[in-house]
């Protein structure tokens, strides 16, 4: 079935701006909330919501808070329901109007979960896509989440999963090379790891001088456990490009040793997102693949494959102003989409000690941040959406990974913070202008 006009989402570009076409053929910029749950976030690892508790008292089932709820999102002009939310609440329809949706497919995750025993987010570990499983995961996972959906016109796209890890970053200090050379003898990442060193360097001896390792022999290699990383980098995010260029052209074997590291991303990129990509289009040909939403910047070759396979390339960004981490992204020429920003404010009566993002004193001071990151946002061509982090707030106890932050357009009364739904109102009334240039 055709996208755009009578059919589904799509992105195009028109006038040297994109922008995503709508069933009905109009313009449209997903303006967006996630996590809309009736049983929002419990606390640590019980089953305690108090959002849901909260909610169950207010309106007596989910099906009347899911009505009331696309009645208040759709009266503060935003269109989509982001990740993690109940689908059910795009049903709820206000004077025709409706909201589209963004799921998460979770193909590696699910993975990682599943065959290697691991958490993907919460732990950093990386899904082995050189498994060959993989591959038959991913369709599977695809047919299984993504099938039922693809005649769905109110689907918008899908995510392939959240913040992978691709490279050092909060989760630990290995580069993914490392971290799969760690694996055990046998494992295809690791041989592959091990493939692609012998194809950089080809002598041992070469790859001894580079890494400060003394193996005798490639077959020596592959029976070791794991091999320490000669030099040690910071978080993706903290890099500067300008130091690391210096210290490269200081030491070669450091800069070789990058060049192994991003190489072997450049495979995991490509394997990645041409896996995940295929597995989309068979299980759902009508709908836009948007990614796997982008923690931080990653190395260039990672977003260039993304750029490669994906309809819209999707990011998460927790900086005040995303001008930068907006063009980073964008000049690889593709349609972007923010799957997660948001802002805390200090007077909200949480105690916002984890989690990321800026922390303001008063509510709007928080609604100001939301104007200004959205306004900036807009104005670049290749910005085609925008998702808040997220619906409620979280408890003050802490959820799972002990985040404890005011997040929520709505308190866990469920009573929303009027400063920034005001604002909210305002700007998602006049994106399509800001973003066409008016």
């Amino acid at each position: 079935m055709a996208r755009g006009a009578d059919g589904f989402f799509e992105a195009k570009q028109i006038d040297g701006r994109w922008w995503l076409i709508a069933p009905d053929g109009s313009k449209f910029i997903s303006k967006g909330v996630t996590t809309v749950l009736f049983a929002q976030d419990k606390i640590g690892d019980t089953n305690v919501s108090p959002y849901g508790e909260n909610n169950q008292a207010k309106y007596g089932s989910e099906e009347a808070w899911r009505t009331a709820t696309a009645e208040q999102l759709l009266g503060w002009n935003f269109n989509t329901l982001g990740a993690w939310s109940d689908a059910k609440v795009s049903s709820a329809a206000k004077e025709g109007k409706r909201l589209a949706y963004a799921p998460i497919c979770d193909i590696g995750s699910a993975f990682v979960a599943e065959k290697q025993k691991g958490a993907a987010w919460l732990k950093g570990i990386f899904p082995d896509v050189f498994d060959p499983d993989f591959e038959k995961f991913a369709h599977a996972q695809a047919a299984k989440i993504a099938g039922p959906l693809k005649d769905d016109h109110w689907l918008l796209g899908w995510f392939t999963d959240n913040e992978l890890r691709w490279g050092p970053d909060w989760r630990g200090n290995e580069e993914l090379l490392t971290m799969f050379l760690a694996l055990p003898p046998g494992t295809p990442g690791r041989e592959a790891a091990i493939a692609l060193l012998r194809q950089r360097h080809g002598d041992i001896t070469k790859f001894n001088d580079v890494w400060h390792v003394s193996f005798q022999s490639w077959d020596e290699l592959e029976k070791s456990g794991a091999v320490k990383a000669p030099f040690q980098r910071k978080a993706v995010y903290a890099q500067n490009a300008e130091t690391e260029r210096k210290e490269n052209e200081a030491d070669p074997k450091r800069a070789a040793y990058v060049g192994d590291c991003e190489a072997f991303l450049a495979e995991m990129a490509e394997r990645y997102f041409r896996i995940t990509s295929a597995a989309l289009k068979e299980a759902d040909p009508n709908h836009m693949d948007f990614g796997c939403r982008f923690a931080y910047v990653p190395p260039q070759p990672v977003v260039a494959a993304a750029a490669k396979y994906l309809n819209v390339i999707s990011f998460n960004c927790y900086s005040a102003d995303p001008g930068r981490v907006i063009e980073s992204y964008s000049v690889f020429g593709k349609p972007l989409i923010i799957g997660e920003f948001s802002f805390r404010a200090e007077d909200s009566g949480l105690p916002n000690s984890r989690g990321a993002g800026e922390k303001y004193k008063t509510q709007a001071e928080r609604a100001a941040a939301f104007e200004k990151f959205v306004t900036i946002g807009l104005r670049d061509p290749h910005l085609v959406g925008y998702h808040w982090f997220e619906h409620a707030d979280e408890p003050k106890e802490g959820r799972f990974d002990g985040e404890n932050s005011n997040y929520g357009v709505v308190n866990i009364h469920d009573e929303p913070y009027k400063e920034l739904t005001d604002a909210m109102t305002r700007v998602n009334r006049d994106a399509e202008k800001l973003h066409g240039g008016q």
